[in-house]
């Protein structure tokens, strides 16, 4: 597993009809993987985000469109920026993930973090509990999720999930990627050391020194060489005129914008020169062409 660039779809609401919604996702991840970007994400939400939307906004169930994904593309990852754990029966979530690695050729990344939106819980029917909760359940899931998709046959009797010699059939290959998304020193940063391909630091630029610090103090303490930790930064781009100092306050720290070369000028500087080894970005919109400009940009940063 590789990822030093990664491109999100976390929006959408094109202004198209219903019919066309789609088509333009396809586009997106064509021109991604056209463009030599390593992964396709989506985010596993069921109602659009606060800052991205109103709830009502359209959201595709994360899982059914990258296994239509996986059809119309060749080459690139395809996985969740990330799935949450509360969603899903970690049983359920082995057999999706492993069904999609057999679409994909291989091509499927397991992304998987806490969940943390508390309106969809409550209008859907899933259990919220606590921070503390939520944490203990992922791992509790993670003793299920990470046999199964190596072909072993778990046991387990615990507080939040059970599981007898549950099995995951057919697989792909013996190890899917795992990917988890945040920055939490205490909890997330040790839990990627111990259990992870890869850390997608969710943080803002002037966090990520220390949080890398973080990761290496994390993997040292178990024994683990901090370079097989992959790390990426997920932030927004803002191509073209967009002003720099007109992005909003609450998502400056993880915003970039200009044209793609001003665009991987500063990401080099505020992401790559604090040592974190790739970027993840998503685009507002979708405008053909923009995604293979500003991805031409990053690799040449990432490669200079």
């Amino acid at each position: 597993m590789t990822i030093r660039l990664g491109f999100q779809i976390p929006n959408f609401s094109y202004g198209t009809p219903v019919s066309e919604l789609f088509p333009t996702v396809i586009a997106q991840a064509r021109e991604a993987e056209a463009a030599g970007f390593d992964a396709v994400f989506l985010m596993d939400h069921f109602y659009q985000l606060p800052m991205l939307g109103s709830p009502d906004q359209p959201m595709l169930e994360a899982y059914t469109a990258l296994g239509a994904l996986a059809t119309a593309t060749e080459r690139v990852q395809l996985g969740t920026l990330v799935t949450g754990n509360t969603y899903r029966n970690p049983t359920l979530l082995a057999k999706i993930i492993t069904t999609l690695d057999v679409i994909s050729g291989g091509r499927a990344i397991l992304g998987i973090g806490t969940g943390w939106f508390e309106l969809e819980h409550d209008q859907l029917g899933f259990e919220f509990g606590t921070f503390t909760d939520r944490f203990n359940r992922l791992y509790e899931a993670l003793e299920i999720i990470l046999p199964m998709i190596k072909g072993e046959r778990p046991t387990v009797e615990g507080k939040w999930y059970r599981a007898e010699e549950a099995m995951a059939n057919p697989r792909f290959r013996d190890h899917i990627p795992l990917l988890i998304g945040g920055s939490g020193e205490k909890k997330t940063i040790p839990l990627a050391a111990q259990h992870f391909d890869h850390l997608n630091i969710i943080a803002g630029f002037d966090e990520l020194p220390a949080k890398m610090d973080a990761v290496r103090r994390s993997c040292e303490e178990i024994g683990r060489d901090p370079a097989t930790l992959e790390t990426t930064m997920l932030l927004t781009a803002l191509p073209g005129d967009f002003p720099a100092d007109q992005i909003p306050a609450q998502i400056s720290q993880r915003a970039v914008a200009g044209s793609p070369e001003s665009i991987a000028e500063q990401v080099k500087a505020k992401v790559f020169d604090a040592g974190v080894g790739g970027v993840t970005i998503n685009i507002p919109g979708y405008t053909p062409g923009v995604i293979t400009e500003v991805g031409a940009a990053l690799r040449g940063a990432l490669d200079g």
